[in-house]
This record gives C-alpha cells, sequence and structure tokens, in this order.
C-alpha cells in the first residue's frame, strides 16, 4: 500500500483562514481520488484530543492520524532548522510551507517532499505582513529550493515570480484550486430570504472582498465610486472594517461617499457568503497582486458579473470572463474602476453575457482535478 502523507495541521491552527479551507477540501479530494493501492494520512503537531477528533471527523476515509511530538510552534521551530523527523519519510504533501524539508535521497529511501506556495507576498510587499511571517517564508522557500522535490504553485502567473525569486529548475507544478463544497446557497427561498434580511441586504448592491491595505485597492474602489456621475450603490465588503488606522467609513468619508455607502461583512458563514456572492449586482476585485484567483471564481460560480484588475494571476483564472480594469498609473486607477462600473452596470446585455460567460468558467476548477493532477505529480515523482 503507497501512502501519502497530507500535513494537515492547518484544520486545527488559532486561525485556519484560506489555507485551512484549502487544507480540508484537498485533503479531502485526495481521498476521495485515491488510485487502487493507495492511501492518505495526516499529518499533524501536538495537540489536543478534540483537536485530532476534528481532524477525523472533517476528513473521513483518512487512513491514519500521525501526531507528532512537537507542538506547532515547536515543530514549526524545528522544521525551519532542517530538524529531521518521522514525518519527513514517505511520501509528503504540504499544502503550505509548513513541511519537513531537509536531504534526503529520493530513489533510495523513497522520500518525496512537495510543498505548496500560495504567493510570494514577503517579497513583493512585506509591508502587509508581520516580519516575523516575512522572515519564515524566505527562509522556508530557500529550504524548499534545496530539498523540495517539487513546488505546487497555484497559477502560472505565480510560479513565474517564483522561478524569478530563485532557481527551481524543472520542479515547479501548477494545480490550481476551486470553490469549496461547502460554499452552497440556502436550501430554500424562505431561508435565503430569512438570511437576507439577517445581513440588511440592499436589493442591488457592489460586492468586492479584502482589506483596507493598499495592496487590495479597496480604497481605489471607494474612491471611485466617489467620482462625479459613479454609480449610485452600496458597496459591501467581504473583510474587516478596519486595517491598522483605516477604517472603511473613514476611507468612504475622505471620498465624499454618505456613511451607509460602504459597510463590512466579517465572519460570514458559508451561506451567508453564497448568497451575498449570488445577490450582488457585480463583484469587482481590484487588487493589484494575487497568487490565484479565489474569489472571482467564486462569484463566477453563483453566476455574478465580475470586474477585476489586470494582476496577472486573475487575468488567468477569469479567462474571457470578466471585465479587466488596467492597474498601471494608480492616479487614474479609481477612475477607470468607476468607468467599468458605469458600463457593466449600464448594459444590460454585457451584464448578461458576464453572467453566463463566468458560470462557464467556473467549471473549469474543481477539486477533483485539483487532487488527481497532485496524484499524477507524486506518481512523476
Amino acid at each position: 500500500m503507497i501512502t501519502l502523507k497530507v500535513i494537515v495541521d492547518q484544520l486545527v491552527s488559532p486561525v485556519p483562514g484560506g489555507l485551512g479551507r484549502y487544507t480540508e477540501e484537498l485533503t479531502r479530494s485526495l481521498i476521495a481520488t485515491a488510485p487502487a493501492g493507495c492511501e492518505v494520512e495526516g499529518i499533524v503537531s501536538a495537540t489536543s484530543a478534540e483537536h485530532y477528533d476534528q481532524i477525523i471527523a472533517a476528513l473521513p476515509g483518512l487512513a491514519g492520524l500521525h501526531k507528532m511530538a512537537l507542538a506547532r510552534r515547536e515543530l514549526s521551530a524545528a522544521w525551519q532548522l532542517g530538524v529531521a523527523t518521522s514525518a519527513g519519510h514517505g511520501l509528503v504533501h504540504a499544502p503550505g510551507l509548513f513541511a519537513p524539508l531537509h536531504r534526503h535521497d529520493r530513489a533510495k529511501d523513497e522520500t518525496q517532499v512537495a510543498v505548496t506556495v500560495h504567493d510570494v507576498l514577503a517579497w513583493t510587499h512585506p509591508e502587509t505582513l508581520t516580519p516575523t511571517t516575512v522572515a519564515r517564508a524566505k527562509l522556508m522557500l530557500k529550504r524548499a529550493r534545496k530539498h523540495a522535490d517539487a513546488i505546487v504553485a497555484p497559477s502560472h502567473a505565480l510560479a513565474d515570480q517564483l522561478r524569478e525569486i530563485m532557481n527551481f529548475g524543472d520542479r515547479v507544478r501548477v494545480i490550481g484550486g476551486a470553490v469549496s463544497s461547502s460554499l452552497t446557497l440556502p436550501t430554500n427561498s424562505a431561508a435565503a430570504e430569512n438570511m437576507a434580511v439577517e445581513l440588511n441586504l440592499p436589493d442591488e448592491y457592489i460586492l468586492t472582498a479584502g482589506t483596507l491595505e493598499p495592496r487590495r485597492a479597496v480604497t481605489a474602489l471607494i474612491e471611485a465610486l466617489g467620482r462625479p456621475g459613479a454609480v449610485d450603490l452600496p458597496l459591501l465588503v467581504v473583510g474587516p472594517d478596519s486595517w491598522g488606522e483605516l477604517t472603511l467609513a473613514s476611507v468612504a468619508d475622505e471620498a465624499g461617499l454618505a456613511p451607509d455607502r460602504v459597510r463590512a461583512l466579517d465572519g460570514l458563514s458559508d451561506q451567508q457568503l453564497a448568497l451575498v456572492m449570488s445577490r450582488a449586482s457585480v463583484f469587482v476585485y481590484p487588487s493589484l497582486e494575487e497568487g490565484f484567483g479565489l474569489p472571482i471564481i467564486q462569484a463566477f460560480h453563483f453566476g455574478t458579473p465580475v470586474i477585476h484588475s489586470d494582476a496577472p494571476a486573475l487575468v488567468e483564472a477569469a479567462g474571457d470572463a470578466g471585465f479587466v480594469v488596467e492597474r498601471d498609473d494608480p492616479a487614474g486607477y479609481p477612475e477607470r474602476l468607476a468607468a467599468a462600473l458605469d458600463r457593466v452596470l449600464g448594459d444590460a446585455a454585457l451584464a448578461d453575457r458576464l453572467r453566463i460567460f463566468g458560470s462557464d468558467r467556473s467549471r473549469a476548477f474543481s477539486w477533483r482535478d485539483t487532487a488527481e493532477r497532485v496524484w499524477q505529480l507524486h506518481a512523476d515523482l
């Protein structure tokens, strides 16, 4: 029996976030698509019995759970130093850079380690991360260059950035993600209407996602809505109300918008997010840099028209299904976003085409396909 060991630690981290969702969906799909004679085990740092039970419940069919002797913090430090552990042998797949990267001989000991890199913000936008996170990311990518048998990137755009940062030879593989299986609409119309009332959803609204950190360019979108003659619809932001000393209210006020024009929707459940996405008049994703375009794929999934920046990863994810806005000339970016909103919301035929194209495009991404490509990667190694 061939065993693929997946590091599932992120499922029980204090803040699982997007990486936790990615880990869960990928591992569940790897279990479902395991070839004959293969199985999937999990690797987790030392934690509580409740956390072990949580992982087993989330991943039915997991052949086993390898419980490390070290807690997450200590295990992370050990792996950063290249200390070999029992988890570092056999076939290991890491959904991130939290991985046992040390010297090994794939031919002799049948050990192979693949790691996943979701962004290169530690190099391109270090100001958006803590100094500790930046240092750890740079250290672990250097270890990956030395010891990883494969580096998975979710987009060709990110793979190109990785190659510019370090020489990985032919070890970089592009394997994208998909919409979470739990991102589903309420089961009936009454439940949906009750949820819409609870969330105080307007009949029509513009939707975006992210924080006020400069890279996300949510500020540029708010400024776009404050321009003379701009579309007069409220903006809902899936994300926190503030970033550092900036708040949505202060940014909106500076843009000349009424206080009720911009509102944060933080801590949404999967069903709530699905409903908010599906009912938006348009989803705008102005981000200046991304490793993968999951938010726009989510919007496509629910048939919502999408406007997005020309960040390479977003263009790659969207194909021809979104309305693209150039990022160059930051001073003119709000004006171009305003023009895009006016065009899409003012042309019903265009909006309908974007809905159709987006729905078709969303079908190009599935967790089953992702898992099968990961299995193929390890087979090739």
